[in-house]
């Protein structure tokens, strides 16, 4: 360095040490990170209906601009409310809710405020209509006359980079409904969201208050989450010291005589083993499958705490996945119903969800399950058993060949043991 270039670098560093602040961050609405994003950016994109301000400038939701102007625009007159009323309430949050983005907005106060109240109306609007949809097949509805656009609405609702603060919907809730009635705003939004779940388990009471929750996103995780009672999770694993290991996949399973099994109890997330049965509920895969598992894993990876449920249950199935032979053992017991036609497609899905993502491996609440049939699977006996039912036994007719082979067996140990004692 030349003379006096090691005071400038010092002043420079001086100058952005000092701009640190030790205050806690409020950000809670990111961009997902290009590693996780670039494995399938598709799946973060919404489709038809931009929610805040990172997609809004898109070509493709421009269509659903105008609705929710209408939306907007039936709410005022059902209400008999000026919009000045909702302007200003929501204009005094404006600060508070641009400091909930992690990204640089660049809308102006006025611009950013009339988001907030047009996204944030147009919400409570659909919501409280999906309530009263019979009415609204008489006034032709454009939403709800189209079951695609309704499909297309949830899937785009629940994307991570796609959210408005909850407590902005709260507010607007509060002018439109009920005072503080924010429960009820939880029963309406999942009740109108719970179409787009692959599986069973979404629940309406919901453990956190509502200003606690911070966007739909979220509060579509923990209404889905289970309860850690609900599942075959030992203390060994919620203290974080069980070891183990990954478990083989669907076909391997089978060879082991490991018997895949539907179930029906419980939620997609209790999966359970019990004297070599491998019981799973069912789940549904269709064309939003794989946005809303994505979306669900990277909040997650931004907001999990000890327990991450979508990301280990999406590495199970990564774990009985390897090919579309196992999609097919999965789909042929009723565990999986693969709307996608190709099992080829399914498979490299489940192999590329976990792709850049971060499993905690310390409270992995699958791990007991993974011990269990593990130690199941390396039984010599039980691959014995396996390869009997399969090569010898896979037929009535093979059935029949050794059985008349054991009766002719018999037959012959018994005319030897006659022929001795004469």
């Amino acid at each position: 360095m030349q003379p006096g270039d090691e005071t400038k670098v010092c002043t420079s560093i001086s100058k952005k040490l000092d701009g640190l602040t030790t205050e806690k961050s409020k950000n809670f609405i990111f961009k997902l990170h290009s590693h996780l994003r670039n494995v399938n950016d598709k799946a973060y994109e919404p489709h038809i209906l931009a929610i805040g301000p990172y997609h809004r400038d898109k070509n493709s939701v421009k269509m659903m601009e105008e609705h929710k102007f209408r939306y907007l625009k039936s709410l005022l007159e059902c209400k008999e409310h000026n919009i000045s009323v909702y302007v200003s309430a929501i204009g005094e949050m404006e600060q508070e809710a641009r400091k909930c983005y992690a990204e640089p907005i660049s809308l102006t106060a006025p611009e950013f405020t009339e988001m907030l109240v047009l996204d944030g109306c147009f919400i409570i609007e659909l919501v409280r209509k999906y309530n009263m949809v019979h009415e609204l097949t008489k006034k032709n509805d454009p939403i709800f006359g189209r079951a695609w656009m309704r499909a297309s609405i949830r899937r785009d609702l629940m994307l991570f980079e796609n959210q408005i603060p909850f407590f902005i919907l709260c507010k607007l809730f509060d002018l439109i409904e009920v005072p503080n009635n924010h429960s009820r705003l939880m029963y309406l939004a999942l009740k109108f969201m719970r179409k787009i779940f692959p599986g069973k388990g979404c629940r309406s009471n919901i453990e956190k208050s509502s200003n606690e929750i911070k966007h739909l996103l979220e509060l579509i995780h923990i209404s889905w989450r289970p309860l850690l009672t609900m599942l075959d999770i030992d203390d060994n694993t919620k203290d974080g010291q069980r070891t183990w290991r990954f478990i083989n996949s669907a076909t391997e399973l089978r060879n082991a005589n490991v018997k895949l099994k539907r179930s029906e109890r419980g939620s997609l997330f209790d999966i359970r083993f019990e004297n070599g049965y491998l019981l799973l509920p069912p789940l549904y895969i269709g064309d939003r499958t794989e946005s809303f598992f994505r979306n669900l894993i990277a909040y997650e990876q931004y907001f999990g705490d000890a327990f991450n449920y979508v990301t280990d249950y999406v590495k199970f199935l990564d774990c009985l996945i390897n090919s579309p032979a196992d999609v097919e053992i999965l789909c042929r017991h009723g565990i999986m119903d693969n709307w996608l036609g190709d099992g080829k497609v399914v498979s490299n899905m489940f192999i590329k969800l976990g792709d850049f993502v971060s499993c905690n491996g310390q409270n992995f609440i699958y791990s007991k399950i993974f011990e269990c049939v593990n130690a199941y699977f390396e039984r010599r006996r039980n691959r014995w058993m396996a390869n009997l039912k399969q090569h010898h036994l896979n037929s009535p007719w093979a059935i029949m060949s050794i059985l008349a082979a054991i009766i002719l067996l018999l037959l012959t140990a018994t005319q030897t043991v006659f022929s001795g004692l004469k």
